[in-house]
């Protein structure tokens, strides 16, 4: 087996099936990225979402016996949408994050990845290999930066020269001795926008990131949300592209080369009012196929409320004060109570009222009953 030709042949193919960069990688552990998530989870910076084995996101023997290399994949995705829809009084709308426009980016990386394990198993039919995307063990962005797809950006992402960071990625662990690409060189300099940017001040400093304090993470948790948050978060439902838009390698930056990652705009734009009337069957047939929608429907009403909140929107009250009235979710009250609370119109201090004269819960009444206080003092 000719290993150059091989990679020359799983390059080219690559290119045919809508890879739209490829880089190959040593197996080797991740040591500097252990001694860096073993600093995160001291310091109380991971989301949870995380694979808890720090040794399994950093060796990629523990994936796949006798690993020899990895390859990693880029798919490049829209900045911007073709066909735009504005909000307008009465009819506010909220923001899904780029990388949660089209369909699940899981499932079109996943594609891919199969098609290229067909390809190199035609090949080599005794090759094992271990595919993933985002929810696996690997850090698909140390395995990026180390098969040279792009430098590690300050904003925590893969900056590639080509796509910028829009791009998503996916990773396969082989027992083919592939020759490894090179690592590119950091090409952030000095500059801080992403870090300047950042609502929360999630980006601690260049390359380090409290995901507590993240936006993209705050609105995937299903609790509330801390007060001093909520204002931060904006109309955004989920996800957060601030250190992305922000970061010059970007600008211009917008490529439409995959039709299913193209935004439905009533999709990645949606109504807030009527997603809080939605049923479970009316959110998953709407919502169902894209990235934003794995953690079911309420935090993405709970979102909407802080949205409604946001701009202050007093066609909402109904609605919110409907939250208040039947909603079995304590969440969902306590940010309506909050989101009213904000509104602050006569309509939304009488349905406060109306809500405190009823309410058991300890929690919601105590976020009830603080509304009510701010409006009146």
């Amino acid at each position: 087996m000719n290993i150059n030709q091989l990679k020359k042949e799983v390059i080219e193919y690559s290119k045919t099936i809508g890879i739209d960069k490829i880089g190959f990688a040593t197996a080797d552990p991740f040591t500097e990225l252990k001694n860096r998530l073993i600093r995160q989870q001291e310091l109380g910076y991971q989301s949870g979402f995380e694979e808890p084995d720090i040794e399994k996101r950093v060796t990629p023997a523990l994936l796949l016996p006798e690993p020899r290399s990895i390859i990693s994949i880029a798919l490049a995705y829209p900045s911007k949408m073709k066909v735009r829809v504005e909000g307008k009084k009465g009819e506010r709308r909220g923001f899904f994050s780029r990388a949660s426009w089209g369909l699940d980016y899981h499932h079109i990386l996943r594609d891919r990845l199969k098609k290229l394990e067909e390809f190199i198993l035609a090949k080599v039919p005794d090759a094992r290999l271990k595919s993933m995307v985002d929810t696996g063990e690997l850090s698909d962005r140390a395995v990026a930066v180390r098969a040279g797809i792009g430098w590690s950006g300050k904003n925590c992402a893969v900056m590639t020269p080509e796509y910028g960071s829009y791009v998503y990625l996916g990773e396969m662990i082989t027992s083919i001795p592939f020759v490894p690409d090179s690592p590119m060189e950091d090409q952030c300099g000095s500059c801080t926008a992403c870090i300047d940017a950042c609502p929360t001040g999630a980006l601690v400093q260049g390359g380090q990131i409290n995901a507590q304090r993240c936006i993209a993470f705050l609105t995937q948790t299903k609790a509330v949300i801390p007060e001093e948050l909520r204002d931060k978060i904006g109309n955004r439902v989920y996800g957060c592209d601030s250190c992305q838009t922000s970061c010059p390698v970007n600008k211009g930056k917008d490529f439409h080369f995959h039709e299913e990652m193209e935004a439905d705009p009533e999709i990645a734009k949606p109504l807030l009012r009527p997603l809080l009337k939605m049923s479970n069957r009316e959110f998953k047939n709407k919502f169902g196929l894209v990235a934003g929608s794995w953690r079911g429907k309420k935090p993405i009403q709970r979102n909407a409320i802080i949205a409604l909140a946001h701009f202050k929107d007093e066609t909402a009250v109904p609605d919110l004060h409907a939250v208040l009235e039947n909603e079995t979710s304590n969440v969902l009250k306590e940010t309506a109570a909050w989101a009213l609370g904000k509104i602050g119109s006569p309509e939304a201090i009488e349905a406060l009222e109306k809500a405190a004269a009823t309410e058991t819960d300890f929690e919601v009444k105590n976020e009830i009953e603080k509304s009510i206080l701010k409006l009146k003092n």
